[in-house]
């Protein structure tokens, strides 16, 4: 095959191609629907064409016959008065008109006939495009159906062109937003581990942002300790912080004034055990 054969051939496909994709089969089968009608258009014109000849034909033997009929008369009366020869040339002439009649008459026949046809074909043609017309209207209301249907499960599945942009667009909408939320976080952890200052507020410090982590636990673990042991299921709760040397000094002074409350009553029985007057 020469290049200009396979140039033709793929310029036709790619022609062809593009054809299919512009075409729409419910303007085909509209323009084709509207051919069919000029046709019957046509041929209904050819079928008043065709009677108006025939008609025309019927006047022109109708005057005919009516010269005719004159001329026999012309002949009677020139019989009549002994003219002879009048007589003659009328009823010649009568017999020219009569050869008219019957070649006007085989034109009326013929016309005639092509008028039937015409008529029978003007019938058939009305009756398939009427079938043509159903039928178009059927293709038509399917191929919307199917076209509408088409459109609807690819929006359902996603894959048209607006439900794929619109897709797209969510896509990077979330992408964004777990994006912001990821750096918002890690930003707020840097804030809470002094890695990076709050110049909106004081300087934090990374020693006591750890402890009040480490107080924040305990806290809670003390207040467990606390309620087992109002409920007598375990000892007192003991500080997180293991206690100095002056903690432990100020222990006993502790002890002091919560045993001093049991001391006062046997103070006070000895008061009243003593006498007025009595020395110390």
């Amino acid at each position: 095959m020469s290049v200009m054969k396979r140039l033709s051939l793929i310029f036709r496909s790619k022609a062809n191609n593009a054809l299919d994709k512009m075409e729409d089969p419910r303007e085909t089968l509209d323009y084709s629907y509207q051919r069919q009608l000029e046709l019957l258009q046509k041929v209904r014109r050819g079928v008043a064409d065709v009677a108006t000849s025939r008609k025309r034909v019927e006047l022109q033997i109708n005057q005919i016959e009516a010269q005719a009929r004159k001329l026999e008369e012309q002949g009677r009366k020139a019989l009549g008065v002994g003219r002879e020869d009048l007589a003659r040339e009328a009823l010649t002439r009568r017999g020219s008109l009569q050869t008219q009649i019957a070649d006007l008459r085989v034109q009326h026949d013929n016309l005639q006939a092509e008028e039937e046809k015409l008529t029978t074909a003007s019938h058939r043609l009305q009756a398939k495009v009427d079938s043509f017309r159903t039928r178009k209207e059927t293709i038509k209301a399917t191929y919307t159906a199917a076209e509408a249907q088409t459109r609807i499960n690819e929006a359902f599945s996603g894959i048209s062109e607006e439900m794929g942009d619109v897709g797209l667009a969510i896509q990077r909408a979330e992408d964004k937003t777990a994006s912001m939320q990821a750096r918002a976080g890690a930003i707020d952890e840097l804030l809470a581990s002094g890695a990076l200052d709050d110049f909106s507020g004081q300087r934090g410090d990374d020693i006591q942002a750890e402890l009040d982590r480490m107080g924040g636990g305990n806290d809670v673990e003390l207040e467990i300790a606390r309620m087992k042991a109002e409920l007598g299921q375990g000892p007192a709760p003991q500080g997180a912080i293991t206690p100095g040397p002056a903690q432990h000094q100020q222990q006993p002074q502790y002890q002091q004034q919560h045993q001093q409350p049991q001391q006062q009553p046997e103070s006070n029985q000895t008061q009243q055990l003593r006498q007025p007057g009595e020395g110390l």
